[in-house]
């Protein structure tokens, strides 16, 4: 009778191991993962670290995130005088975005705009229109491709170090807004900004230095991460909860440190070649590798992550 027993609860182990290993965090036809957006998207940290999460969680599953991101773009297509120096004007998603959505195919994009689109001004509601029928063209453009969209909160704006009087009550009103949208119009809305400036402001309770983003605008990996970390709670990966990095995490598992390493040269080579495949018009930018050579390396690193995987030791 012991022997039957050990052997039932073996089995019974096994089946939920077998049933963990192969959860899936995305509906099964999602296979593709665009993030879009502005230079905050294009540094990229905060991808990384959500490709990171879903390797290490779920090396069963293989998803591609693709990550093309704009350094000063807007939705709303303003742009200030002087931008850039005069060089150039702040380039429009309007100008790409059929472009990037029928390269890339995406199952599922995750949108991150409004940190530049109120162009740095004090709240105005022209512009504020603006910014809503950007984002509304934008929902309605991903829907229209067979895509699904969840539209990211903009992170915190910190006046204390670069000025812009008014600017993060500009940000709160935006992400406001957004959030509405999951009630008004059933839109799928994951809230980076206010959990960013509640930590950014219990901080700085503590510590009056302290900064995310210390020209007001780029969170540094903290901020990434807190951004990283508000995504994946989203999508109800509740052990991040508790993460204080996505650094801390990676110590907790074989390999994990080169893991992130490896996923962030692969994200570098990848986000050029797809913004260079998809002819933006911004100047100034790196120009990619051919997407067909940019994919040979990419095959490489996910190679080499795979064995790291393997290899427990």
């Amino acid at each position: 009778m012991k022997k039957y027993y050990s052997i039932l609860c073996l089995a019974f182990f096994c089946v939920i191991a077998a049933f963990y290993s192969n959860a899936m965090p995305f509906p099964k036809k999602v296979k593709r993962i665009l993030f879009i957006g502005n230079s905050i998207t294009y540094a990229g940290q905060y991808v990384t670290d959500i490709e990171t999460w879903f390797t290490i969680h779920y090396p069963g599953r293989h998803y591609e995130f693709i990550n093309v991101g704009l350094p000063s773009e807007t939705v709303s297509g303003l742009s200030e005088d002087g931008h850039a120096d005069g060089r150039f004007p702040r380039p429009d998603l309007h100008e790409r975005l059929a472009r990037v959505l029928a390269a890339t195919k995406p199952d599922l994009v995750f949108a991150s705009y409004g940190m530049n689109d109120g162009i740095y001004l004090p709240f105005d509601e022209q512009r504020f229109q603006k910014f809503k029928e950007g984002i509304t063209w934008l929902h309605d453009a991903v829907i229209k491709s067979g895509a699904k969209i969840v539209h990211l909160t903009p992170p915190v704006f910190d006046e204390k170090n670069g000025g812009h009087p008014g600017y993060a009550e500009v940000l709160d009103k935006y992400s406001e807004w957004l959030i509405s949208e999951r009630y008004t119009a059933k839109w799928e809305v994951a809230d980076i900004h206010f959990p960013m400036k509640k930590y950014l402001l219990d901080h700085r309770a503590k510590d009056t230095s302290f900064a995310l983003a210390k020209d007001s605008v780029h969170p540094g990996d903290e901020g990434h991460w807190l951004m990283a970390k508000q995504v994946l709670l989203y999508l109800n990966e509740d052990k991040a909860a508790n993460a204080a990095s996505i650094n801390d995490i990676m110590t907790t598992f074989p390999n994990g440190e080169k893991i992130l390493q490896l996923v962030a040269e692969k994200q570098n080579i990848m986000k050029d070649a797809w913004l260079t495949a998809t002819k933006h018009t911004r100047p100034e930018m790196k120009v990619g590798l051919p997407l067909k050579e940019a994919k040979a390396k990419a095959k490489e690193i996910d190679n080499q992550v795979k064995r790291l995987l393997a290899n427990k030791n």
